[in-house]
């Protein structure tokens, strides 16, 4: 039988708060790997506590690589992740150590495995405009005119992220086809790697549960202060202070909502997203399902993956 030679990488993916964290440290701790996070959050320095990043002491005991590499005002996408996640995994295979991809940003996990396709050069033109629109006719109306132009689209990103619907709107504007078509197109079918996906999931209710007590814990640990320390430092409107929970508290810090208000719905939010997130990676047929208990069976497919190397 002939083995591809093409490098191996495994990757461990499932929604927010299925335990990703903890069963890619008990995973990696045995197979002697070392972790690269695929978390678009995680990436950014002194957001912690609530991107539920690991702690020092974790990383202590497992190498982390791609956690901490960018201040928030730093421009990071899918692009520049896919670039320096390339760098580590080489670095990685070039030492012989496996590599374990951990975490919940299905886009990122995409560009690190299979490339990105060509959305079109920014059109600053159409960016300018569609500023203005979003001035005068709210964040809701522009999705609901992606909502009617890329179905497709729209349904992948929260309602709430305004970065992202001006780029799926600027890059139909700007090439006249649907962000999902080009996508489609793209395929994400030819990859320089040999990946083994596994994915976690838990009953619908324990997620859920999982989740509201999670906000419960970040917030007594300081998530709030954390939030308020960054806008002492940092403009509202950057990209990651405009994600999921971040946006809330800074609100409520900013007297739109009371603490319970906001609290609830980051709670709401944050299970609606885990919904998206498994949607997402249920399309994948290459993904094989765990419950997070479930540590020995996927200590043996890993072993029995990199075995082959």
């Amino acid at each position: 039988m002939i083995v591809e030679k093409r490098p191996l990488v495994a990757v461990i993916v499932g929604p927010t708060a299925a335990g990703k964290t903890r069963v890619a440290l008990e995973l990696a701790g045995r197979m002697g790997g070392e972790i690269v996070n695929a978390d678009s959050l995680q990436v950014y320095r002194e957001l912690d506590l609530g991107t539920a990043k690991p702690t020092p002491a974790e990383r202590a005991l497992v190498p982390h690589h791609l956690i901490d590499v960018a201040d928030p005002p730093d421009p990071f996408d899918a692009a520049r992740y896919q670039r320096e996640g390339r760098k580590v995994l080489a670095a990685l295979h070039a030492r012989g150590t496996p590599p374990l991809v951990v975490g919940g940003t299905g886009l990122y996990i995409k560009a690190l495995l299979y490339g990105l396709f060509e959305e079109g050069r920014e059109d600053p033109q159409v960016r300018r405009r569609l500023r203005h629109e979003l001035a005068g006719e709210g964040l809701a109306a522009l999705q609901a005119r992606l909502q009617d132009q890329d179905p497709a689209t729209a349904a992948r990103i929260s309602p709430g992220d305004t970065y992202r619907i001006l780029r799926a709107l600027e890059v139909l504007a700007a090439t006249g086809k649907p962000l999902s078509e080009q996508v489609a197109a793209h395929g994400f079918k030819d990859s320089p790697y040999r990946a083994l996906k596994l994915g976690l999931t838990l009953p619908r209710e324990e997620l859920y549960r999982r989740i509201e007590a999670r906000v419960d814990a970040m917030l007594e640990m300081g998530w709030l202060e954390e939030v308020r320390s960054l806008l002492s430092r940092h403009p509202r409107d950057l990209k990651p202070l405009r994600s999921l929970g971040y946006r809330h508290l800074i609100n409520c810090l900013e007297g739109r909502w009371g603490l319970e208000e906001a609290v609830q719905l980051i709670k709401r939010d944050t299970r609606r997203y885990a919904k998206r997130q498994l949607t997402w990676f249920k399309a994948d047929p290459e993904i094989t399902w765990f419950e997070p208990g479930q540590v020995e069976e996927m200590a043996a497919r890993l072993a029995g993956f990199f075995d082959q190397q």
